[in-house]
């Protein structure tokens, strides 16, 4: 009826996305028998097989045949760890639309989906990974209905960037979507020893801390070094991350009370101590707490639990989900809109905003939204503090430097890498250009398993690390993470400095 009146007033029943097979029944009605029949011989003399998107334009059936959704047709209950706000996993899977935006390569800009840029594959795009969820939760036979090794192929290529949280036009969120169907999987089919390694990551760099020279020489050393990523299932052409003589925390309790100098401000501000910076990178949050300190904030840390990233990489959510309730009671006491709680891996700190609401249970959720609030990444609070006028341009040096800028995914999706690009702009004579890059191609633990390392380097070289080996001599690189700047050193040979470092060093 609604075509018929739509032809009569001389009208077109095709709307933004054309015809397809929801309008194609009526193409016949609106174009006319003559014309129809020519677009028939088009598709046939090009395709007489009717190999290519048959039954589309023309031979359409009727638009209520195919349907995905019958009248009466249940729809499976599925418990999850994660909740999925107004909806259930299997709709927020249904969310995707088929636009098909996540089909980007490089030269789009974003960062949605990095390995689709990389091997151009069908597979291998968010939409495919919607799809295939989608498909066996509504469809799987079994109790678990995560419990298909179809399902695990699909998604293994997901580096869980969160581009597609941002950038997808349905905000399909699939790093969430992963994580829930990994823990389902792994309850049917068991952990693998790769994946609790790497979840428990924070415990095991406990023990090694216990002699980090020893395990640093272990890592280094060509003969234990290789046994180590043998038995891990670590790629035997990537370097391990060292730890520092001392952990943060440790410096923090034991030798900053001598060292500080100075009275310190009015503001107080508490500094997640996450179990990379705590581990790896203590110069870098050393010089975050003395940066801090210099431009007059009290820094303060208490003791809390990891930040569960490793775990939830893995899709170890049960055991995440411990750490996430303990970090939202200790912090929901002590942080509030006068008093931030800051971070310096954007991995660890943006948990707190992205996954931790989520994944709390329904008694902390209230607690996790309003804690959310007062997060920040150190890069997105200082740059904060400057617009206000409580940091200068004369607090720091008036030398020229140019900085090149790799913003890391998850604040690229969460946040933005320009408060990093802002931070980095205070000192007079420092121009920072960001790169347009996507992903680096590293991912947390994807770029060191065996299987993902020739595409992690592959996603690297499509932009960041000829745009690290094309820079001016004297140009710093600056990436605010960890997994980025091991990606940038093991693909370039060049070290790049967390933002906060580069601010560090360019005080006065």
């Amino acid at each position: 009826e609604i075509a018929t009146l739509v032809k009569k007033y001389h009208g077109s029943l095709s709307g933004e996305h054309g015809d397809g097979r929801l309008r194609g029944e009526f193409i016949k009605q609106m174009v006319g028998d003559k014309n129809y029949e020519l677009l028939r011989q088009i598709k046939y003399t090009w395709d007489p097989e009717n190999i290519f998107n048959p039954n589309k334009i023309v031979d359409t059936p009727s638009m209520n045949s195919m349907l995905r959704y019958e009248p009466g047709q249940q729809v499976p209950e599925i418990k999850t760890i994660f909740h999925f706000p107004q909806q259930t996993m299997l709709q927020h899977a249904e969310q995707c639309n088929g636009s098909g935006d996540c089909r980007k390569t490089q030269l789009s800009g974003g960062t949605m989906c990095p390995s689709y840029m990389a091997t151009r594959d069908e597979k291998d795009t968010t939409r495919a990974r919607a799809n295939i969820l989608r498909e066996f939760l509504t469809h799987s036979h079994k109790e678990n209905r995560f419990d298909h090794k179809e399902i695990y192929e699909v998604l293994d290529l997901c580096l869980a960037c969160k581009g597609c949280k941002s950038e997808c036009p349905s905000n399909v969120d699939m790093a969430k979507l992963k994580m829930e169907f990994l823990q389902h999987y792994y309850d049917a089919n068991g952990v693998p020893l790769r994946a609790n390694m790497i979840g428990n990551y924070s415990k095991l760099s406990a023990l090694a801390a216990i002699a980090p020279n020893v395990y640093n020489a272990m890592i280094n050393n060509s003969f234990t070094g290789g046994m180590i990523r043998k038995f891990a299932g670590f790629a035997a052409k990537r370097s391990l991350p060292g730890l520092h003589s001392i952990t943060l925390r440790k410096w923090f309790d034991e030798k900053w009370p001598a060292e500080k100098q100075g009275a310190t401000g009015n503001k107080k501000v508490y500094l997640f101590c996450d179990e990379f910076t705590n581990y790896n990178d203590t110069t870098i949050g050393i010089k975050a707490v003395k940066l801090l300190h210099r431009l007059g904030y009290d820094v303060q840390m208490v003791e809390h639990p990891e930040s569960a990233r490793a775990y939830m990489s893995k899709g170890l959510l049960r055991k995440a989900r411990e750490y996430a309730e303990d970090n939202v009671r200790i912090f929901s006491s002590v942080i509030n809109e006068n008093v931030p709680l800051l971070g310096v891996e954007p991995s660890a700190i943006l948990s707190f905003r992205d996954e931790y609401p989520d994944l709390v249970r329904e008694h902390l959720r209230t607690s996790a939204k309003s804690l959310a609030k007062h997060v920040y990444l150190i890069d997105e609070f200082l740059a904060s503090e400057a617009d206000k006028g409580h940091i200068t341009a004369a607090q720091f040096t008036s030398d020229k430097q140019h900085i090149k800028l790799h913003g890391h995914c998850q604040q690229k999706a969460l946040s933005s890498a320009l408060h990093s690009k802002k931070m980095l702009s205070l000192p007079l004579n420092y121009s920072v250009e960001v790169i347009p890059s996507g992903c680096c191609g590293m991912a947390g633990s994807f770029g060191y398993e065996k299987e993902h390392y020739d595409l992690s380097m592959q996603i690297g070289e499509m932009v960041l690390f000829p745009a690290v080996r094309n820079a001016a001599t004297g140009t710093i690189i600056a990436a605010p993470g960890t997994s980025c700047r091991h990606q940038v050193k093991d693909g370039t040979g060049v070290k790049a400095l967390h933002p906060v470092e580069i601010l560090y060093n360019s005080l006065v």
